[in-house]
């Protein structure tokens, strides 16, 4: 099994998964991590700049884990057989590991609409 984890900067998992270009692609054997390899996305291949259509780097993993995403986005990995997770959790590790054991606190999906604030706050 493959699960891949949302993490631009590489250390914390990230809130918006279709600006993102690093997963960490956790290798999974008996129920444990097995392996952890960065995979690297251009610009181009960005979930943000891709069609559903098109293949993704991505496509060969069963589940996703990110601090956020749009339902476009669920629907689309939905489509692919691919279970789109949300987590608080920020360590890319330790949601793996509770993914496995059964524990991963997850949040619903938020909607997703274009041309809209994401949360950012803006101090004068």
């Amino acid at each position: 099994m493959k699960i891949a984890v949302a993490s631009q900067n590489r250390k914390e998992i990230t809130g918006h998964t279709g600006m993102c270009r690093k997963f960490w692609i956790y290798s999974i054997e008996n129920d444990a991590i097995a392996g952890k390899d960065m995979l690297e996305l251009t610009k181009d291949q960005s979930f943000h700049e891709t069609s559903p259509l098109e293949p993704s780097p991505l496509d060969h993993v069963q589940v996703l884990i990110a601090g956020g995403m749009g339902t476009g986005l669920a629907r689309r990995l939905q489509r692919k057989n691919i279970q789109a997770l949300i987590t608080k959790q920020t360590s890319p590790d330790q949601a793996v590991e509770d993914f496995l054991n059964g524990t991963l606190k997850t949040e619903a999906l938020e909607p997703h609409e274009h041309g809209h604030e994401h949360g950012h706050h803006h101090h004068d």
